[in-house]
């Protein structure tokens, strides 16, 4: 398929243009999108996704204009397409197109990310974006750091209906001669063809546990099979899928029956369906089943710098360095080579090639913010040795006893030593992670301040981290009211950007696609259509010659 052209020559008398002008807000995105779609999405920045021969495409100018207007009105594929058939905003949008410009079917945007997917530069369209807000002075070296659930796509499964679809996904993607091999071991009365529930009298307890063994048996005997044979990439895959499941919920009673294990696995499958999906905790009485979008922003323009996808258990810190990339690569670039000075890619911003140093002004500092999630000793380490400022709220250590907290404990990191509040010391024994800890033992058993401390019988344990001093000086930092005054006006920010993406349930709250992959992809561009929303209110525009600017400039 080759490379098709939007036309560039609107006809006077059918055009959308005299329609939706005085009607369309110029600070919308349909006002931006239709002044800037050509600069924003050139024809030339598709072209390595198409062929010299074959077809002509529906332009991708117009394709990609369609894309991000789907994600911000949380629109379907064939949604979008009737929006861009039947809704003049979308033509005009697209440059001003004919109110009979002829639409396209659902299929062309299912490709079209697919060879997205496929290149290699999947997240043009967000990258793009991003540009222009770099190129306009928008982007300076701040972030503001958080994550927010996004619900899977698919129906979370339950044990038995876990085992049984998996048994089917292996019969599905073997050949003829292994699947023969496969049901010649199984024992169920199943032909494993339709999906569901096995038939079962589930109000009867000795039926259902024997209907569990009997699927697990099943599932054995199918990695019996498998097992020792040169296998497919597809058939290995669903294998590893079946033993997973077969060993994340099940339990061995003393009469050899398999039953379902009363409790969660840590990392446990839901779906196979999606068997990336997880069961996630934003908080700890708040649950949901799917994955985290993760979005590093900043904080003066609001402007989307970055976005991750993870499973739903990860934790938030495990992707930062991820969101602030840009800062990082900076730093290691001073690293590289120092001395020499960088492209000053940000206007109004000091070189990028200096340090910076505890003595420059604040505002020149590169400084990360992020709430007790992104606060741990790894991620405090990381900034400190990047030169970047940390701005992230650390937990409190707390004491489940009510007791004496961590806090109270005088640790000496110097003298490799922690003294207790009634002026005990104890010595910090390391271990070979570099994580260690005092044991006060035999000193409790006659202190006056025992029960405000402990009621460990072997006394009070104080464990010392392997950042332990990275940690001890993020807590003494935010005592200070002036890191709190700053961290309490910034760092909701993210929350308000955050609203901005889940505002829609599909494609929004809820994936659209399955896979981290797809879903990080679809995340990726949602972020970059509100970012083109964002542009639009600041009246960001092109200027001959100059690049990207504010009205303000």
């Amino acid at each position: 398929m080759t490379l098709g052209l939007a036309p560039r020559q609107a006809d006077l008398f059918r055009s959308t243009v005299g329609f939706c002008e005085p009607r369309v807000a110029p600070g919308s995105i349909y006002g931006l999108l239709h002044r800037e779609c050509d600069r924003l999405f050139p024809e030339e920045m598709f072209a390595d996704l198409f062929t010299d021969v074959g077809r002509r495409s529906v332009p991708p100018s117009i394709v990609a204009v369609v894309m991000v207007l789907q994600r911000i009105e949380g629109c379907s594929d064939r949604e979008a397409v009737d929006r861009f058939c039947f809704d003049a905003r979308w033509k005009y949008a697209a440059g001003g197109l004919d109110f009979d410009y002829p639409g396209f079917v659902h299929t062309v945007l299912v490709d079209m990310r697919a060879r997205l997917a496929r290149s290699q530069w999947p997240d043009r369209i967000f990258e793009a974006v991003l540009e222009v807000a770099r190129a306009a002075g928008l982007v300076g070296r701040k972030r503001v750091l958080d994550s927010t659930p996004i619900y899977d796509a698919v129906a979370t499964m339950d044990t038995v209906t876990l085992l049984r679809s998996a048994i089917r996904g292996v019969l599905r993607v073997a050949d003829s001669a292994l699947e023969a091999r496969v049901r010649a071991v199984l024992t169920r009365e199943d032909d494993y063809a339709s999906a569901g529930k096995p038939a079962c009298d589930y109000d009867d307890p000795s039926a259902r546990v024997e209907m569990v063994d009997a699927l697990a048996k099943d599932g054995m005997a199918v990695l019996g099979v498998l097992d020792g044979r040169e296998l497919s990439e597809v058939v290995a895959r669903a294998g590893e899928l079946l033993a997973t499941v077969l060993g994340q919920d099940l339990d061995q009673d003393e009469a050899g029956v398999l039953r379902i294990a009363r409790r969660v696995g840590k990392d446990r499958v839901i779906s196979t369906v999606d068997p990336q999906a997880r069961h996630g905790h934003k908080t700890a009485a708040r649950g949901f089943d799917g994955y985290k979008g993760h979005v590093g922003i900043d904080p003066d323009s609001e402007i989307i710098t970055a976005t991750t996808v993870s499973v739903g258990n990860a934790g938030d810190a495990g992707v930062a360095e991820d969101l602030i990339a840009d800062l990082l690569d900076e730093h290691d670039a001073d690293d590289s080579v120092p001395g020499e000075g960088t492209d000053d890619s940000v206007a109004g911003e000091g070189p990028a090639s200096e340090p910076a140093t505890a003595g420059e002004d604040d505002a020149e500092r590169a400084s990360v913010y992020g709430d007790n999630a992104y606060g741990t000793g790894g991620f405090h380490d990381r900034l400190e040795r990047a030169g970047i400022e940390s701005k992230c709220k650390t937990q409190q250590p707390a004491n489940s006893g009510g007791g004496f907290s961590k806090n109270e404990f005088d640790i000496d990191l110097e003298q490799e030593s922690v003294t207790c509040p009634a002026g005990r010391t104890a010595p910090i024994r390391r271990g070979t992670d570099g994580a260690g800890t005092a044991s006060f033992g035999p000193a409790c058993a006659g202190c006056p301040l025992r029960e405000q401390c402990t009621t460990a019988a072997s006394g009070r344990n104080i464990s010392v981290g392997v950042h332990e001093e990275q940690l001890a000086a993020a807590r003494a930092r935010q005592r200070d009211p002036d890191w709190v005054g700053d961290y309490r006006a910034t760092r909701p920010k993210v929350e308000r950007k955050i609203g901005h993406l889940m505002r829609r349930k599909h494609g929004g709250r809820r994936a659209r696609v399955r896979g981290q992959v797809k879903v990080a992809a679809d995340f990726a561009l949602l972020a970059a259509s509100v970012n083109l929303a964002r542009l639009a209110v600041l009246a960001v525009a092109s200027v001959p010659g100059a690049g990207w600017a504010t009205a303000a400039e």
